[in-house]
């Protein structure tokens, strides 16, 4: 995980070189706040006693409360939820809202755990770190190996605290004052992205070739936005496999699949394909929508896609970039591309705050709003200082953040 750490100082560095700051100004923005690690001991359905560790990192609060999701996977470790959290303060700060970065995770396969022991487990990393979060501290989400149910257990163990607090974590069931919008967001908002880049080129979506890596949570809501828009998925991958149909895959049906046989191996009418493949496939644009660092300095080359939109965390190698930057690829960074969750994130605390519900299309259309003007500044910022999008991302980003940090004062 020090790579990805070693990856996201490199994208910082280049922009910092540029902003002009300082080797104090830089030590200051890329600090960490605040890192907590945590036992979470756990008593398992056959009465033995398991410990894990859990992590949260608090990265920066120069521009309001932190916020960052809480991920449960066996790769957890203190480099990868730092690395996370920085991503975080950079990503909240390019479409402009009121938070800083965090992250947090446990170290544990959430697979292995029964329904019981994954409540348990929730509601113990909650006893031990529910002084340093909150609705005005940093605000936790669903990400990686946990979802809605999860968040519901977080905030009802944190109310046990603090009283009626939905505003603690966000992502949570619509029944338990989450928002309408929230799952769909990350994968709308990657849709929102490719959409204004292909208009950039006097197109749209319509016929559009694309490629998927992940049809998780986010792969999934991207497949069927792009597919109700008139793109052609041509090709997917998962856990299970990766599949290819030059003439676009039937995604409603592909989406039932899936759901029904855990994967989209051996989905009717395709060949099978590896990863290398996927990422290699003759597309207008691909999506690494999986796990962070998927595109490396051996396999850039081989990418054909014209474009690249990230709605992975960290999908791009720095020594890849600079692969793409050669070859004229386009690509729209992560810190851009996928922060359509984080963005329905606040909008879901916004209405916790005042006690009052959107409706999903009003959800939708702030949505659109936040994002197309994040893309339109990064982009002009980019034409301006003739630099890719990710530089112009982290100009932006880390611009409001060091301002933010001087005004408020040390």
């Amino acid at each position: 995980m020090a790579d990805s750490f070693n990856n996201a100082c490199h994208y910082f560095e280049s922009a910092a070189d540029l902003l002009g700051l300082s080797a104090n100004m830089r030590r200051l923005l890329q600090v960490p706040e605040r890192e907590v690690k945590v036992q979470v001991a756990l008593e398992l359905d056959n009465g033995e006693i398991a410990t894990y560790i859990g992590y949260r990192v608090q990265h920066d609060s120069s521009r309001g409360p932190m916020k960052g999701g809480l991920r449960y996977h066996p790769e957890v470790d203190a480099e990868e939820v730092l690395t996370l959290a920085s991503l975080m303060t950079w990503k909240t700060a390019v479409v402009n809202l009121p938070y800083g970065g965090a992250k947090g995770g446990i170290s544990v396969d959430p697979k292995q755990l029964s329904p019981g022991e994954l409540e348990r487990i929730t509601r113990k990393f909650v006893d031990e770190i529910h002084d340093m979060v909150g609705p005005d501290k940093d605000i936790p989400a669903p990400d990686m190996g946990t979802n809605a149910q999860v968040m519901a257990w977080f905030a009802n163990q944190y109310e046990k605290f603090y009283g009626f607090q939905p505003a603690c974590v966000t992502g949570k069931p619509v029944e338990l004052h989450g928002s309408e919008g929230r799952e769909e967001a990350t994968g709308r908002g990657v849709v929102l992205c490719a959409e204004a880049m292909m208009k950039k080129f006097g197109r749209d979506l319509q016929g559009v070739k694309v490629a998927l890596q992940g049809f998780g949570n986010v792969g999934t809501f991207t497949a069927s936005i792009l597919h109700e828009k008139g793109a052609k998925v041509v090709a997917v991958s998962d856990v299970s496999g990766g599949i290819l149909n030059p003439e676009g895959l039937d995604i409603p049906r592909l989406l039932e699949y899936a759901r029904s046989n855990k994967g989209v191996k051996d989905f009717s009418g395709t060949d099978a394909i590896d990863n290398a493949a996927l990422l290699a496939a003759d597309v207008d644009i691909l999506i690494p929508a999986a796990l962070g660092g998927v595109l490396t300095a051996e396999n850039a080359d081989a990418v054909r896609a014209k474009y690249i939109v990230e709605a992975a965390n960290n999908p791009t190698e720095a020594e890849a970039d600079d692969v793409f930057r050669r070859k004229g690829i386009v690509v729209v960074p992560d810190i851009l591309a996928n922060a359509g969750g984080v963005t329905v994130s606040y909008f879901e605390w916004v209405q916790n705050r005042q006690h009052f519900r959107w409706d999903v299309n009003r959800v939708r259309d702030e949505l659109g709003k936040v994002m197309l003007d994040g893309f339109d500044r990064v982009w002009t910022l980019a034409e301006e200082k003739k630099v890719s999008l990710r530089t112009a991302a982290y100009i932006l980003g880390i611009g409001r953040v060091g301002r933010a940090t001087v005004l408020g004062g040390i």
